[in-house]
Parts: structure tokens; C-alpha cells; sequence
């Protein structure tokens, strides 16, 4: 297994999958961006730190530590957009959620490069999706996998205003069998957090190209506004004011909401039904 890539296996019928927690960058890389702290703005800040209790339910966790400036592995590999006439970043990016350059004039990768890049990150970290889901799936009849993400609140490029604080992406409910849905907003509901289903971000390509009820397995994104669980900067961030660290207290009451989520998620899926109030 490569050293960019960390898999905790678990035997429940639950992956929880983090494309964009890594913030490492190869130096022959590095020495072609702008900045550091540009390519690394966009990540999932400390959302391996927030899920960390998924271990103790016995959840199989995939994660990479790769930068998604070297390649976002939740993109389409054929370079489609995800969301056709909205504004987004490349499989490769070239530029921040903001959009600013993330390259030197000239250094910005061809598609020779990008096809090597997919080759040695991409490709390993979807196959390890798959022989996990395959590997559980000899266990149990359904397997669900957990695409979990995070964003800054406001990001005017992308979106309008500013972001419910939990987004859940279920590809507008193909990916997903709708008892999981049902299941999320009878638990959010009775939260502090406001949420949506199917806003701005309906799943990326994990959730859309894993996600086959109909084959017993379910993709569902969550896309959680930092907010949520860390002090996100009013207004700008900037080199000094980003990122925050991870403050455990302040992320309590979003970890207590994830946990009790996961945990129904893996009684339903095992079989064992009950109300989710």
C-alpha cells in the first residue's frame, strides 16, 4: 500500500471516505505553485479529526493525504464537469475555490501529467473503494459508503450567500437508498444545524459512480460548512487567519450529531431497525 494512502479496516457495513483531508505535495510540484498556503486553502480541514470516533463503530475508514491541488479524487477522471455551467475546479485544479492561480505562468500540469497523476493517486484510491466495498459485501447484503467533506461558509465563486451548515448529496436520490435520507433528517431535524438535501452539492463523482441501491449499496456526501465545527474567520481568510486549529470542545455538539448518524446508519444497514428519534 502506498504511504499517501491509509485504510482502517472495519467489518461494519459502513466506509466513510476522505478524498481531501491530505495536505501533502510532492516537491517537483511544490516548487511550480504560487503559494503553499493557496494550494492548500480548499482542503478538508481536520475532518479525519472529526470523524475519528467512526473507528470505534467499526467503520472502515479510506483516507488520503495527498493534497487535492495534486489531484481531486472526487472529481470525474475524464474531466466532465460535475456540475455543468456552475463554477468548480479540475480533476487536476489550476486554481483556488476563489479563483486564483495555483501555478506559476507556464508550470501548469499538461495531460500527460494528469494522466500520470491519476495513475499514481487516483487509480489506487478508488480501487481501494471498491475492494473494500467488495470485501464487506461478502458480509453483509448492503453496504454504505460515507463521503465525508467539508467548505468554507462562504465562497462566492461557487455559491450564493452563505451555506446551510451540513449539505447532503445523495445525486438527488439515485445514489442512495431513501430510507437513509428519511433516517438524516428525522436525526438533523431535532439539531441545531440547519441542512439540505440535494443543494448546491448533490454528491461528487464517489457518491455518484458508487452509489447502486438496487445492488445493495448506498453513497451518501456530507458537505459540512466549517462552522460547523471549527471558528471559521468572518469574512476573508488569509495566511494568517487560515486554517484554524481543531478545537475539540468547539466541535462536540457536530461530532455527538455524526456519531449518533453513523451509528443508525450501520444498526439499518446490519438490519437492526429502530426509530432514529
Amino acid at each position: 500500500m502506498p504511504d499517501w494512502l491509509h485504510i482502517q479496516h472495519g467489518e461494519a457495513p459502513l466506509i466513510v471516505s476522505m478524498p481531501h483531508t491530505g495536505i501533502d505535495i510532492p516537491s517537483e510540484i511544490r516548487s511550480r505553485l504560487v503559494s503553499l498556503w493557496l494550494a492548500r486553502k480548499d482542503a478538508d480541514w481536520h475532518i479525519e479529526k472529526l470523524y475519528d470516533f467512526a473507528v470505534a463503530l467499526d467503520a472502515t475508514i479510506i483516507r488520503t493525504a495527498i493534497s487535492r491541488t495534486v489531484i481531486d479524487c472526487n472529481r470525474d477522471p475524464s474531466g466532465a464537469s460535475l456540475y455543468p455551467g456552475q463554477a468548480t475546479t479540475e480533476l487536476c485544479p489550476t486554481t483556488t475555490f476563489d479563483g486564483e492561480a495555483l501555478y506559476r505562468d507556464g508550470a501548469v500540469p499538461d495531460e500527460s501529467e494528469i494522466a500520470g497523476r491519476r495513475a499514481r493517486y487516483f487509480d489506487p484510491y478508488h480501487a481501494a473503494i471498491a475492494d473494500e466495498i467488495a470485501r464487506l459485501k461478502m458480509r453483509h447484503n448492503r453496504v454504505i459508503l460515507f463521503d465525508a467533506h467539508s467548505i468554507r461558509s462562504r465562497i462566492p465563486r461557487l455559491f450564493e450567500g452563505e451555506l446551510p451548515q451540513l449539505n447532503i448529496g445523495t445525486n438527488s436520490g439515485q445514489a442512495c437508498e431513501a430510507a437513509y435520507s428519511r433516517m438524516a433528517d428525522n436525526i438533523l431535524i431535532d439539531s441545531n444545524f440547519s441542512y439540505v438535501f440535494n443543494g448546491r452539492f448533490k454528491g461528487g463523482w464517489t457518491t455518484r459512480h458508487y452509489g447502486r441501491p438496487a445492488d445493495g449499496i448506498s453513497a451518501f456526501q456530507l458537505e459540512i460548512a466549517h462552522r460547523a465545527y471549527l471558528r471559521e474567520p468572518i469574512g476573508a481568510v488569509t495566511d494568517s487567519n487560515w486554517p484554524v486549529a481543531f478545537d475539540p470542545d468547539y466541535a462536540a455538539p457536530l461530532r455527538a450529531v455524526l456519531a449518533r448518524l453513523l451509528r443508525h446508519f450501520i444498526d439499518d444497514t446490519s438490519g437492526r431497525h429502530h426509530d432514529a428519534h
